[in-house]
């Protein structure tokens, strides 16, 4: 496959819905970034996490292997320090090979609703 993608894509608007209603885990409220490495290298990415009211936080590392997708929840990622949940962010990704990046929320903070919406990052 040629390579496709950029090396620096932006998620301006991160919000982790939280608290969710019903049972863990199919009713966690999530934000999930989903990259696809078409390249025959891995790509270590580096994520920058932006608040409002705080300086960035990063970089977060993700390995996403040659020829390989990964989904990371944005929940997950703990160091150098959890993402705070409910509160606005933004995220900056680079990599060293082009890669492809959607955004993926999954919203239960209603009772008995599941809302799932996804969207392209924007490629730099």
């Amino acid at each position: 496959m040629a390579d496709v993608g950029a090396l620096v894509w932006v998620v301006p608007g991160g919000h982790i819905p939280f608290p969710g209603h019903g049972p863990e885990p199919q009713f966690t409220g999530f934000d999930e970034l989903c990259v696809l490495n078409g390249t025959d290298s891995e790509a270590e990415l580096e994520l920058d996490v932006y608040y409002e009211d705080v300086d960035p936080v990063g970089p977060y590392r993700i390995l996403v292997g040659g020829r390989r997708i990964r989904h990371v929840r944005v929940n997950d990622l703990i160091d150098p320090e959890a993402i705070r949940l409910d509160r606005p962010y933004g995220l900056v990704l680079r990599s060293p090979v082009p890669v492809v990046v959607q955004f993926l929320r999954q919203d239960t903070r209603l009772p008995g609703v599941v809302a799932l919406t996804g969207t392209m990052a924007y490629p730099v």
